[in-house]
């Protein structure tokens, strides 16, 4: 993992709940790459579509730009116009805002954050979760 990447992992899709919202489907799943990471996502099923049992890798990163380099100065909607950047690697690309932060059993904490309204819930270990104390972050899946 570069320092960029905050967090990735791999992901088996347990549960899909879509019985809210017609183009949002709230997925459960467990990490298979180490660590027991439980996730929760809200995924606009229309563009992104996902069934139980599917693996898909997962990252959290603070900017787009392949060297690292902070969004400073852009909108998210105009990083990487015409140049290349990690969003090229990944088949679906959120930003959002960690809002909250709690302590769980053991060694887990739990990281809460939202991507204007469609939200991600983790719980795993402190270690793996830690780095994400931060304000924004990009939320970047490929099956």
């Amino acid at each position: 993992m570069s320092e960029n990447i905050l967090f990735e992992n791999s992901f088996k899709v347990t549960e899909l709940n879509n019985a809210k919202y017609d183009r949002v489907s709230r997925i459960k799943a467990f990490s298979e790459g180490g660590g027991e990471v439980l996730l929760t996502l809200d995924v606009n099923t229309e563009l992104y579509p996902l069934n139980v049992d599917d693996r898909m890798t997962v990252a959290l990163a603070l900017s787009l730009n392949l060297d690292g380099s902070k969004d400073d100065g852009k909108g998210w909607r105009d990083v990487g116009r015409g140049e290349q950047t990690l969003a090229d690697e990944f088949d679906y690309v959120c930003h959002g805002k960690i809002y909250r932060f709690e302590e769980g059993e053991k060694d887990n904490i739990k990281v809460y954050v939202s991507f204007g309204g469609l939200l991600l819930y983790m719980d795993g270990p402190y270690a793996l979760l830690n780095a994400l104390r931060i304000d924004h972050v990009y939320l970047l899946i490929k099956k």
